[in-house]
């Protein structure tokens, strides 16, 4: 049986909104709301902007939470406006006091807002959230402990596990042809704008062989299969004319005002390719396959490649970063354009955890390239236990207590790993699609802080959860296994959590 309704194919001015309609208390943004604390950060947020020159700009909480919105939804710009117009709970999230549908801002505004809010300002507020929560959780801990607990100084305490990873960027894989050819074409452009104003005071315009260059770089890229002598003679006369080219930009600019034909950005982009241009020529010459600081990119020539040896690609191409990792929450350390060794910061690492919690780590969880003799050294002046197995010929009589803390202490460190993949596939890090170095850096910490705010998010939520069920326990006397079950597998399964997050009253029904 199918009913047939009418009310399908009525109209906009039909649709009507229920008497009373008000916000949803138990929506998630109106919770991320009240965990991020805005006023801590707003007047460091307009110190960045003149009290008298300019139009009012947006407010910290408006520009920080567009940002968050577009990280958990994962969108882009335009459609993110979209979804804050549509949508009630998001203009509350962003401090709106009234429901509009109209752009509390432009779209552009957004790549403002993540040039303006740095990533120490995202790290402080990353940081401050997850200490905000972990003191609750002590105070409760310390109030049901006896008086002369207390008054013991705590030295070490906590689990400090440290990783580094690579974040890609969204470029095309290099080739020494196609940066080549792609420098070229670009020249080819900048000498057709020097032209334009000094075309009648010159006998001809520079010769550039444009479709012979285009022709032979086609020829090769179309191969399927390349020999090393036919690549080498390619780039050789794609050298050429680059090469070629950049002493014709120098010639027009000596008879024209450069400043006023060409912008900053095409000025920069001059050297990067003239930058470019030297390196491929030493590496053709000298016949070597690398070179310090080599360029990859023309629009973004900050990054640099990142031999990883991973299964999935040896070289990543992108930034590469230093976090720690504790109680379920990640933090940013260093971020940084090349291959660093990953031990490198782990001292300034835990004196960080020192400083946030007043003690240092029980135990630190490293992977093998951390555990050398200087940092197990300083480990153990601290009082910090590292994980993993000792230096040296491994131990042939091992006791199963030490074996079983080794699978204990590997499985911690896993976790690290866990969270790299959970912030790369949920959380828009597997890919960063900005151009410029500091909104780059800006997306990276922005998406820990997302990450950070889901975690406590759920943590919250299941809390509520568990203290609901726990009366229910006290009540009902039927369905008490059922219920029982229900509160311990939600106290360690975040599924069942992520399923029912959105409607409580949906616990009932069990």
């Amino acid at each position: 049986m199918y009913p047939h309704t009418e009310h399908l194919h009525s109209t906009i001015n039909d649709f009507q909104f229920p008497n009373g309609f008000h916000l949803n208390e138990n929506n998630r943004w109106v919770i991320l709301r009240d965990l991020i604390p805005w006023a801590k950060f707003e007047e460091e947020y307009a110190s960045l902007f003149d009290e008298k020159i300019g139009a009012p700009a947006k407010s910290f909480q408006i520009a920080m939470g567009a940002l968050i919105i577009q990280q958990i939804l994962k969108t882009t710009d335009r459609e993110t406006l979209e979804q804050i117009k549509e949508n009630p709970h998001l203009q509350y999230f962003l401090g709106l006091s009234t429901y509009e549908y109209k752009a509390p801002f432009n779209s552009s505004m957004l790549v403002y807002f993540r040039q303006r809010i740095k990533p120490e300002i995202i790290n402080k507020i990353n940081e401050d959230i997850v200490k905000i929560e972990l003191d609750k959780q002590d105070k409760k801990k310390e109030e049901n402990q006896d008086t002369e607990e207390k008054k013991e100084r705590i030295k070490n305490k906590g689990q400090l596990m440290l990783d580094a990873t690579v974040i890609p960027s969204d470029i095309t894989y290099p080739t020494d042809l196609g940066l080549l050819n792609q420098g070229r074409k670009f020249l080819e452009k900048i000498i057709d704008k020097l032209y334009k104003p000094v075309k009648g005071q010159l006998e001809k315009k520079p010769r550039t062989d444009r479709k012979k260059a285009r022709k032979a770089h086609l020829v090769i890229a179309k191969k399927k299969k390349i020999t090393t002598s036919e690549r080498r003679k390619a780039i050789k006369k794609q050298l050429r004319y680059v090469s070629r080219n950049l002493d014709y930009i120098e010639e027009l600019k000596k008879k024209v005002n450069e400043e006023e034909i060409l912008s900053r950005k095409e000025r920069e982009k001059i050297e990067i390719v003239r930058e470019l241009n030297r390196q491929q020529k030493e590496m053709y010459e000298e016949n070597k396959r690398t070179i310090e600081n080599r360029i990859v990119s023309i629009e973004q020539p900050h990054i640099r490649p990142i031999v990883r040896g991973k299964a999935r690609a040896s070289v990543e191409f992108g930034a590469k970063i230093s976090v720690s990792y504790v109680e379920g929450y990640v933090f940013l350390d260093y971020v940084e354009w090349s291959n660093f060794p990953e031990a490198k910061y782990l001292k300034e690492q835990v004196e960080k955890y020192y400083k946030m919690w007043s003690y240092y780590p029980e135990s630190i969880h490293v992977d093998k390239i951390y555990r050398t003799k200087e940092k197990r050294k300083y480990c153990q002046e601290k009082g910090i236990r590292m994980g993993g197995p000792k230096l040296g010929r491994p131990i042939k009589n091992i006791s199963n207590e030490e074996k079983k803390q080794s699978q204990l202490d590997e499985r911690i460190r896993s976790k690290i790993e866990g969270k790299f993949g959970e912030v790369k596939r949920n959380y828009g890090l597997n890919l960063i699609r900005t151009k410029l170095k500091e909104t780059f850096t800006n997306s990276i910490a922005m998406g820990i802080l997302v990450m950070n705010l889901i975690t406590l998010y759920r943590r919250v939520i299941r809390g509520f959860l568990c203290a609901f069920l726990e009366k229910q326990l006290k009540k009902e006397k039927k369905n008490q296994d059922i219920l029982y079950m229900m509160l311990i597998r939600m106290k360690v399964d975040y599924t069942f959590l992520q399923h029912h997050v959105y409607n409580v009253e949906c616990v009932l029904f069990f």
